[in-house]
């Protein structure tokens, strides 16, 4: 079994080569090829993964190469973690959106849209590559923001599916409140990618005993800690938002708290330059234990289950129920079918298809729907350009929705992000 990783050279990347490391019984692959067009980072970061392989005693080849075309050839799954304009766009993103009032964050509101504008036309070359050189291959994105560039890649019509670490955190976190093992642990996970909510949790499959009201009985404060909710929000909703929806729940005092401190992008900068220093030590042969402040707890678990689901060895050959970012297909009946939402979904190598979800109350599918229409919006302003568009996009956004917020926006997005937008 091959798998290319496009975005090789990114800190993240030896999370995921731990994870092929330990779980290789799951996912026996024979040889992975990281793919970076920077060089020198991605020779600290596969002598990296040389070593853990090597101290794991896996008997899978690595190599690394940054010519894509040939890096991707032959493979049975190919992944993709990039960012356009590294750390520095990134820090762009979370800056001039406060100036204008909105929130200033990677993956949502007016900063989210600079990443889909920058990352859309990028992965869908990719993918038409990919799909020359190995046209049965599966691309999994594990690019933000997930929900647009998975709908972009379906659309185009791609092998695809879309991956995030949301709902296999909370996995993890509830079943260790609840002294359960994680797979125990079933969740009943809906909305878009970083816009959902935990209808329930429960106990060893979708069928299972609802674990949600305990949970939140004996648990709650820890939870609403956790995503920086007040436990009344918990109280009041019944339910668990994810983290992200304090963007929307919480967003006036957010935009405080982040124009008083330093923004994320510089620590993670910051603590890159660190990891990177780490990766270039011989000796280092595990991932070290700084990475867990990166970002992307259980990304390798989540990547190696679907992987493993899509190339036919989940349970032990069978279809496997994961959370992934997929096509709609009336699985949400308030959104089109083209839509891509978060949900569960039973995969195998046919590709996802999505669980029953019972009917939203309309104060999540109302937003749900909402943010919806500005993702579409969105992924028309990445495939066809112009400011109108991007505008209109801003404008949707329920973060933004005020049209001299989305002018003042709209102005200063295409500002930051000219050198990755040739039509601005």
């Amino acid at each position: 079994m091959k798998l290319a990783v496009v975005g090789g050279g990114s800190t993240y990347t030896p999370e995921l080569i731990d994870g092929f490391a330990r779980l290789r019984d799951t996912l026996p692959v024979s040889e992975l090829v990281l793919i970076d067009p920077a060089a020198e980072r991605l020779e600290l970061i596969g002598g990296l993964a040389r070593r853990i392989f090597a101290r794991q005693g896996h008997p899978g080849r690595i190599t690394t190469t940054s010519d894509l075309d040939a890096g991707v050839e032959g493979a049975d799954a190919v992944l993709i973690q990039l960012r356009v304009g590294g750390q520095a766009a990134r820090l762009r993103d979370e800056t001039w959106p406060l100036e204008c009032g909105c929130v200033g964050q990677e993956t949502t509101g007016a900063g989210g849209l600079a990443k889909a504008l920058r990352t859309v036309p990028v992965v869908l070359d990719i993918a038409e590559r990919v799909r020359r050189a190995s046209p049965d291959a599966w691309i999994i994105d594990f690019t933000n923001p997930v929900g647009i560039v998975t709908r972009a890649l379906l659309r185009a019509g791609h092998k695809a599916v879309g991956l995030c670490n949301v709902a296999i955190g909370f996995q993890r976190k509830f079943a260790a409140l609840l002294d359960l093992a994680p797979a125990d642990i079933h969740l009943d996970h809906v909305g878009l990618n970083h816009l959902t909510w935990e209808l329930g949790v429960r106990r060893g499959g979708p069928d299972g005993e609802d674990l949600l009201p305990r949970l939140l009985d004996g648990h709650a404060e820890a939870i609403a800690a956790d995503i920086r909710l007040p436990r009344a929000v918990l109280d009041r909703l019944g339910v668990v938002p994810s983290y992200y929806l304090r963007y929307f729940y919480a967003h006036d005092e957010v935009v405080r708290e982040l124009a008083a401190k330093p923004s994320r992008a510089a620590e993670v900068a910051a603590m890159e330059r660190e990891l990177l220093a780490l990766y270039g030590d011989p000796a280092l042969d595990e991932k070290p234990a700084l990475l867990a402040r990166r970002g992307g707890a259980f990304y390798s678990e989540a990547a190696v289950d679907l992987a493993a689901a899509l190339l036919g060895d989940g349970n032990g050959g069978g279809p496997a129920v994961q959370v992934v970012n997929t096509l709609n297909n009336g699985t949400l009946p308030f959104l089109p079918d083209d839509a891509v939402v978060e949900v569960q979904a039973r995969v195998d190598g046919s590709g996802p298809r999505p669980l029953a979800v019972p009917a939203l109350d309309p104060l999540y599918a109302g937003l749900i729907a909402h943010v919806t229409a500005y993702e579409d919006l969105a992924l028309d302003a990445a495939l066809r350009g112009g400011r109108e568009r991007v505008f209109r996009a801003l404008l949707a956004h329920p973060l933004v929705g005020q049209t001299d917020r989305a002018e003042g926006l709209a102005d200063r997005l295409l500002a930051h992000n000219k050198e990755h937008l040739p039509w601005a």
